[in-house]
């Protein structure tokens, strides 16, 4: 198995779960509106909304981590990053992933199992909840979410590693874009469509 096909293989883990995680949002959305509809119009609230919110939130928030990471949207202070050579890049975001991201992920991990396993163990419900809402679940998704980091974690410090040794960053695979990066794009094609077009003319 090659370097690039391990990378792209944890990058697919990390998407598809993204993906399937993101039909959360549907959810939310729904019972968000129903919600309101009954509170509001009919004037009788359920006793389950709240804590639906949450629970599918906290399950969007922690398993799509390694998904963001893999597509590089986690918040990141590049004003000067963004500007030095690419092995420099590499090298000061491998220091990082050893120094701060592994020992969280670790520390999630660990904390995260007990956590998850005291929380099944007694079988926890909401204290929000009236009708006692089980959220052991949610507990069990800490540690997974942990394993996911630490998964796509190796990839981004062996692609630093390429990095350093190559001088550019190994491709990822490709996914949706942001609007104004898709955009961006369109626009490079159309220039480079442009140049290619203008070639046959300069050289007469």
């Amino acid at each position: 198995m090659s370097i690039q096909t391990l990378l792209h293989g944890i990058d697919q883990l990390s998407k598809s779960v993204g993906h399937a995680f993101a039909w959360c949002i549907i959810v939310l959305i729904l019972g968000t509106s129903y919600e309101v509809f009954v509170r509001y119009i009919l004037d009788d609230p359920t006793s389950w909304a709240f804590d639906m919110s949450y629970i599918l939130y906290g399950g969007l928030f922690l398993m799509s981590g390694a998904y963001a990471l893999s597509r590089g949207a986690h918040v990141r202070g590049d004003v000067f990053y963004r500007l030095m050579p690419k092995r420099v890049q590499s090298s000061i975001e491998l220091v990082l992933y050893i120094i701060f991201f592994f020992p969280g992920v670790i520390a999630l991990m660990y904390s995260g199992w007990d956590y998850a396993m005291d929380s099944m163990r007694i079988n926890e419900v909401s204290v929000n909840s009236p009708i006692g809402v089980p959220i052991w679940q949610l507990k069990l998704i800490i540690p997974a979410a942990g394993l996911l980091l630490a998964l796509q974690g190796i990839a981004e410090m062996l692609r630093c590693i390429i990095c350093i040794r190559t001088g550019e960053w190994p491709e990822r695979l490709h996914d949706v874009e942001e609007m104004e990066t898709a955009i961006l794009h369109q626009i490079q094609d159309k220039q480079l469509m442009e140049h290619d077009a203008a070639l046959p003319g300069e050289i007469k």
